[in-house]
């Protein structure tokens, strides 16, 4: 089956993130309460957060970030506290709604939140550039491309997430794309580490970008890759 074309499945994610699953999003990203397999996806995301926000620095005064994929926020949010200058995008206006809500007084001034395309060229150029399994539901080649988009607007570290080639996801994938869609989630798209690295070493934007560190979040239901790409 060919892969569909990214305009299109952005069109697919923005649809189901903004009406299909707005609530659900909401409260997995609040503190409700949740049932074992949310609770195990609220508790990988969280894991997620902290290992790419371990990979910036500290401070972050006087540097401008972009969030490409912002969901409610709390990435955002961390690194505003951090005294970035923060544009935060996602493609889901009901979901940046509720994290402009979330944003507390003593951080209004320090982020943006937008609702569009994270690959918009108007957004301008950052210093870093995070995309925590915002580019999970592409095509592999796809991605790539977007990163390097991304990259030509970034000075000195993007960092990213994609959903790892293990045997139970690629079963559970192919699986999935055998039933109906109806209201269900875009599915993600598995990619070995190791082809995601020789994909992106092949992109000739990214070719000013050394590979830096990764690691895999795995439990429960949420299993992600994270990749540091850093200005050389």
């Amino acid at each position: 089956m060919r892969p569909m074309p990214y305009t299109q499945r952005r069109g697919e994610i923005e649809h189901y993130f903004d009406r299909t699953a707005a609530q659900a999003w909401a409260r997995l990203t609040s503190d409700a309460p949740l049932g074992r397999i949310r609770a195990s996806v609220r508790a990988g995301r969280d894991t997620m957060r902290a290992t790419l926000l371990s990979w910036l620095p500290a401070d972050l005064r006087g540097r401008r970030l972009l969030d490409a994929g912002c969901g409610t926020g709390a990435l955002a949010l961390e690194l505003a506290r951090r005294g970035a200058e923060v544009v935060a995008i996602d493609l889901s206006p009901t979901l940046v709604a509720l994290a402009a809500e979330r944003l507390p007084t003593a951080l209004r001034g320090r982020i943006r939140f937008l609702s569009g395309d994270m690959l918009d060229e108007g957004l301008g150029r950052f210093d870093h550039v995070i995309a925590m399994d915002s580019l999970i539901h592409y095509d592999s080649r796809d991605a790539v491309r977007a990163l390097d988009r991304l990259a030509q607007r970034t000075r000195c570290s993007l960092v990213f997430t994609h959903v790892p080639r293990t045997p139970l996801l690629t079963a559970m994938w192919a699986v999935g794309r055998c039933f109906p869609r109806g209201d269900r989630a875009p599915s993600v798209v598995p990619v070995a580490e190791a082809t995601m690295q020789r994909l992106i070493g092949r992109q000739p934007g990214l070719a000013g970008f050394a590979i830096g560190r990764s690691r895999r979040v795995g439990g429960g239901f949420y299993t992600s890759q994270a990749l540091e790409l850093v200005a050389s």
